[in-house]
């Protein structure tokens, strides 16, 4: 279960650098596809998420290390006990997205965002994500899922 868990880490890792990168370079946006539902953009958010804090990225980032350390620790000290693959695969996820968006603080200074959901409440389609932050969420869920079993 370790190199599955490991697998899923790098693979959200590498899945949205990938894709950020792309769109860093794409002079091909905003579109949208699937139909008008997805509105792909480039978005350099600043600050977490909805724009949380965006007028503190330092303070942003410190707890982005922080929670992603935490999540790590998590995962490490999951592996001492057997079953609860849930969980595992739960925090794998997360991982993944923590340390795509994290790396995004650290090195750019914002995180790239890139697809919202277009549909008849405008609030929502104004919300713009990434891999990494469906990965975090999928995760989390997972993780909550695989805890209180």
């Amino acid at each position: 279960m370790l190199i599955i868990c490991l697998l899923i880490t790098a693979s959200v890792f590498v899945g949205d650098f990938y894709i950020k990168a792309k769109i860093e370079k794409s002079e091909r946006l905003p579109r949208t596809l699937w139909k008008g539902r997805l509105f792909i953009q480039k978005y350099h958010n600043r600050g977490a998420m909805l724009n949380l804090g965006e007028k503190r990225p330092g303070l942003i980032a410190a707890l982005s290390v922080l929670l992603t350390v935490f999540a790590l620790v998590l995962f490490v000290l999951s592996l001492g006990s057997r079953g609860n693959n849930l969980l595992r695969a739960g925090l794998a996820l997360l991982l993944g997205g923590a340390f795509g968006n994290t790396y995004d603080r650290l090195r750019r200074k914002y995180v790239v965002d890139y697809v919202s959901f277009l549909g008849k409440g405008k609030r929502f389609s104004r919300i713009v994500f990434n891999i990494s932050d469906f990965a975090i969420m999928a995760g989390a869920l997972l993780s909550c899922l695989g805890q209180s079993r």
